[in-house]
């Protein structure tokens, strides 16, 4: 039977036999001993039924939390599904998918808040930046080129997830001595004059210009030259991501890295006063 044009809109990711089954894509990473990883059958078969879906009916799945939920669509599968919206190059259903999948990383990461909510653990809050800096980066490649990396992610997310928190913790704590928060008036909680005059109201991606390819390009390489943290809310804001929410289920930047919400805000005019410098210095040349 012919598939719908809805229904292969969703299956963007598999071919399909003669027969009309969906034919999952395999993957390319190979063992030390030379074979190839391969999913688990039963993930295997499920990407095989989920691209027979609608997309909204997909994102619908994707959408459910709890893994006892009969619908619950394994990270595995979420990932495949990412992977495979380059092939269209749809950036509008790679972002719909790329929040979920991003927001479930940071779930199962420690919070970098106490129980109390009332202090919060430098150590932690780096920790969960750098796993999600370092997914995200592993994601943004791979939309260029396939990233070996990513396939043991798609045989065992939660291993591999696990494998970057190992990496992050190591990292963070030989950076907590050299760490110190950006600093900001305590009982007015406003930024400094220095720091507002620096950053001012510019915005990067509001001007006329942002539909300019050479100055997105330029734009981008500002944002990779920005410190890490710095770097990573930029990105997150240009996915969407709110600083703060009053809603507990959103998730948020000041969540997602472990900082308080004016630490955020501070970060991020100190990044559009260094983006406004770098793009204002591109201009004179």
């Amino acid at each position: 039977m012919k598939q719908s044009e809805e229904t292969v809109a969703a299956g963007q990711g598999a071919d399909a036999d003669l027969a009309g089954v969906a034919v999952v894509v395999a993957l390319r990473k190979r063992k030390l001993t030379g074979e190839l990883y391969v999913r688990d059958p039963k993930v295997e078969a499920l990407i095989a039924d989920l691209v027979t879906l609608p997309r909204d009916a997909l994102l619908a799945r994707a959408e459910i939390t709890k893994r006892s939920d009969p619908g619950y669509v394994p990270s595995e599968c979420l990932l495949y599904f990412i992977r495979a919206s380059s092939r269209d190059n749809n950036e509008a259903w790679f972002e719909r998918l790329y929040r979920i999948l991003t927001e479930r990383v940071l779930r199962g990461l420690p919070k970098a808040e106490s129980p109390d909510g009332k202090t919060e653990s430098l150590t932690r809050g780096d920790v969960r930046a750098k796993v999600l800096g370092r997914f995200v980066e592993l994601l943004s490649a791979d939309r260029a080129d396939h990233v070996d990396k990513l396939d043991y992610f798609e045989v065992r997310f939660d291993g591999a997830v696990a494998s970057l928190r190992r990496d992050a913790q190591e990292k963070a704590w030989r950076d907590e001595n050299r760490s110190r928060p950006l600093e900001y008036d305590e009982e007015s909680g406003e930024l400094s004059p220095e720091v507002e005059t620096a950053a001012g109201s510019h915005n990067p991606f509001a001007g006329s210009d942002s539909d300019d390819p050479a100055y997105r390009l330029r734009l981008d390489a500002a944002i990779e030259a920005l410190p890490p943290e710095q770097s990573r809310i930029i990105h997150m804001l240009k996915l969407g991501f709110p600083i703060d929410s009053k809603e507990p289920d959103v998730m948020t930047i000041a969540k997602a890295l472990g900082r308080s919400e004016k630490t955020v805000r501070t970060y991020r005019d100190k990044a559009f006063a260094a983006l406004r410098a770098a793009m204002a210095d591109g201009d004179e040349r």
